[in-house]
């Protein structure tokens, strides 16, 4: 196999590939004839810079055509690449160079100080530049299943973040999630938010759309809930992928309107089921909720199709063995075509995740097998708590953790962040504290109210519950 082969170079070359929004409100269109003989000849010149099978090419670029030409050229060639995205620090870097060893780096012109303050001190291309595209186009032979592709690293929510090694078949084993959840059509815009440099990213950015027929938007930009509501209307776009932290964020912050788009999924972390009424009922659709790993890429999404159900990851991916054990979520590798090469191929793969199936097979997220507190022998999924907790209309973000407690041995703690025009109190907490026993079964409520002006997370935006316990 070879993604840039045989689904890039085999596109007809007129097709639409890509619309590129720059940070300068620039607009471009292009075709796969483009990304083809661009990537190909940026191929062309990482071999020409001593570039081989196998070696790792580090990227730190925006969500600009360069980054995927750079992905597309490594594909091609049989490079692994190691997206980053841009909001790593100097440090973060270097951790990165260190573990991954890359042979080369592409970055973005404006990221070349963090790159060189990190350490490097290797080959360093910059973008944007012409002259990158001047070599003869490199030859795209074939590339064994578990021949290693990509380097994603983990988010780091319990510890250091973590290198995983993801081989060609990820690619093209994309297809399942991309016409079963995501939900790409021929001819659909589609737009995946994430930053270059994410699990998400790498397989939904470009790689999920190109493999059904449609056309991939990317946005040089950040994050601003007004602009991503006019960018939808106005670039008229059918299929829609953030983070939860950006749908809450958009029914928080700005008024909801109807929308263009006939299918929108969510991944990376739970979505709170009042935020997806709120989508449906304002917006006209119905967000459809996934769950993945960045070692095992989506294992399971609301399928299309079936009513939405609100706080539900949804079922197994069609030919994927996932099952509940004890409470954990495991995993068949075998049955798994995205799943990491470095990872086991004879025994289940322990998710570390807490999960519960209804009657009908849906799946519901609980937390991490050390985010479960257990208050008086009850087992209380934080994600519950928070849901309940968000669904106020004071509050922003919640997170519940557990607080040690001499006599139930812990109880729930929660930590919440208000909206604008609302003030910490003992009332208000008290108030929150019933609003959970309204919502949920009264058990769960959390004895512990605090307030913050924010919640630690990740540059992905999940969020460090193991901080918030003081781990």
């Amino acid at each position: 196999m070879n993604f840039a082969r045989d689904v890039v170079d085999a596109a007809p070359r007129d097709r639409r590939a890509l619309v590129a929004l720059g940070r300068d409100g620039s607009r471009r269109e292009i075709s796969f004839g483009e990304v083809a003989d661009r990537s190909a000849r940026l191929a062309g010149r990482l071999v020409a810079e001593g570039v081989r099978k196998g070696d790792v090419v580090m990227t730190l670029v925006g969500n600009r055509p360069e980054w995927v030409y750079a992905l597309v050229a490594c594909w091609r060639i049989g490079a692994v690449a190691l997206p980053c995205t841009e909001q790593l620090r100097p440090a973060d870097l270097r951790k990165r160079i260190e573990r991954a060893a890359p042979r080369l780096v592409v970055a973005d012109e404006r990221d070349a100080g963090a790159i060189e303050e990190a350490g490097w001190d290797g080959t360093l291309l910059l973008v944007p530049d012409e002259r990158l595209f001047e070599a003869d186009p490199a030859p795209a032979p074939d590339h064994d299943p578990l021949d290693p592709a990509l380097i994603v690293f983990t988010s780091g929510t319990s510890g250091e973040p973590k290198p995983i090694r993801h081989g060609q078949r990820y690619l093209a084993g994309q297809i399942v999630q991309a016409e079963h959840w995501y939900g790409a059509r021929p001819g659909d815009l589609c737009w995946c938010t994430a930053a270059s440099g994410w699990s998400k990213s790498a397989r939904n950015v470009f790689v999920a759309p190109w493999l059904r027929g449609a056309t991939a938007l990317l946005h040089d930009a950040r994050f601003d809930p007004a602009e991503r509501l006019e960018i939808i209307e106005r670039e008229d776009v059918d299929v829609l992928c953030m983070a939860p932290t950006e749908y809450r964020a958009i029914a928080k912050q700005v008024r909801l309107r109807r929308l263009p788009l006939r299918h929108a999924v969510a991944a990376g972390e739970p979505l709170n089921p009042e935020i997806v009424r709120l989508w449906e009922e304002q917006a006209g659709v119905a967000i459809h909720d996934g769950y993945g790993q960045t070692e095992t890429g989506a294992l399971t999404g609301m399928p299309i199709g079936e009513p939405v159900r609100p706080g539900s990851m949804g079922k197994p991916l069609p030919g994927y063995r996932v099952w509940i054990e004890d409470g954990e979520l495991l995993v068949d590798p075998a049955t798994v075509p995205t799943f990491f090469i470095d990872g086991p191929r004879d025994r289940p793969w322990r998710t570390g995740d807490r999960v519960r199936e209804d009657e009908d097979g849906y799946l519901w997220f609980e937390g991490r097998t050390d985010d479960v507190i257990i208050s008086s022998g009850y087992r209380i999924g934080p994600f519950e708590v928070e849901s309940a907790l968000v669904s106020h209309p004071a509050v922003a973000e919640a997170a519940a953790v557990a607080a040690p407690d001499e006599i139930r041995g812990q109880v729930v703690r929660a930590v919440v962040v208000l909206r604008p025009g609302h003030e910490p109190s003992d009332a208000l907490a008290r108030e929150l504290q019933e609003h959970v026993k309204e919502q949920t079964a009264p058990y769960k409520y959390p004895r512990v109210v605090e307030f913050a002006d924010s919640l630690p997370k990740t540059t992905s935006g999940k969020i460090k519950r193991a901080q918030l316990r003081g781990e």
